[in-house]
C-alpha cells in the first residue's frame, strides 16, 4: 500500500466518531462480524443516487481499510440514475496519495490503484445492478437518504443498512468545495477504520 495513505490511515482518530454515527455504524460492523464467524465472502455494494460520490468514496475506503487489517472484503457501488463519478471524489482520492488513471470521456472508468500487488480499482457510475455488481450473497450499504427512500427494494441483498452521508455536491463550485470533499472522504475513512479495526479485537 502507498505510504502516504498508511500513514492517513494510521493517523485517523476514531475518538472524533459521535454516539448517533455509532450506532449508525453497528448494523454493518455486526454483519462483517458475522460473515468472518461463519467463514463467509463479505460483498459489500454501497448505494447512493447518482454514484458519484458518496457510494464511490465508501467503497474506496472500505476496501482499503479492510487490506490494510488484512480483512478480505469485496466493495461494490451503484447507484439508481447513472452520471459520472465525479471529478472533485477523483482529485480528492488523489490528493490523499492514490493514483488514478484518467481515461476520459462522459462516464469515465477511473483506474484507482493505492498498491502495488493489489488489483485496481474501477471507478465510474453504474446501477446498484449493473452486471459487474453481486447478484445476492451481499449487504446494501445506503449512503444517502434520497436513494434509501426512493430505491426500497434492493434484489439479492440479504442485508440493507442505512448509513448516509451528506452530499458535498453542495459546495461544488464554491471556494471550499475541495475542502468538504476531502473532509467527506477523511470522515468514511475514519468510520471504516472504526469498524473494521474493531474486527480485529
Amino acid at each position: 500500500m502507498f505510504s502516504p495513505i498508511i500513514d492517513l490511515i494510521n493517523q485517523i482518530d476514531n475518538s472524533s466518531i459521535s454516539d448517533h454515527r455509532k450506532d449508525l455504524l453497528k448494523p454493518l460492523h455486526d454483519y462483517l462480524a458475522l460473515k468472518i464467524e461463519q467463514k463467509k465472502a463479505i460483498n459489500l455494494n454501497f448505494i447512493c443516487t447518482h454514484n458519484s460520490r458518496r457510494s464511490q468514496l465508501s467503497q474506496v475506503w472500505a476496501k482499503v481499510i479492510a487490506d490494510f487489517y488484512g480483512i478480505n472484503i469485496n466493495t461494490f457501488s451503484g447507484g439508481i440514475e447513472i452520471t459520472a463519478c465525479n471529478k472533485r471524489t477523483i482529485a480528492s482520492l488523489a490528493g490523499m496519495g492514490f493514483k488514478i488513471n484518467d481515461p476520459r470521456g462522459e462516464n469515465p472508468h477511473y483506474e484507482l490503484i493505492y498498491h502495488i500487488k493489489k488489483p485496481i480499482i474501477s471507478l465510474f457510475s453504474k446501477m446498484h445492478n449493473d452486471p459487474l455488481n453481486p447478484k445476492g450473497n451481499f449487504a446494501a450499504v445506503m449512503t444517502c437518504t434520497h436513494a434509501d427512500n426512493n430505491c426500497p427494494f434492493i434484489a439479492g441483498a440479504e442485508k440493507r443498512i442505512s448509513l448516509p452521508y451528506e452530499d458535498p455536491k453542495a459546495f461544488d463550485d464554491t471556494n471550499i468545495e475541495s475542502k468538504m470533499y476531502d473532509q467527506l472522504s477523511i470522515r468514511i475513512c475514519t468510520e471504516m477504520k472504526f469498524i473494521i479495526g474493531e474486527l480485529m479485537t
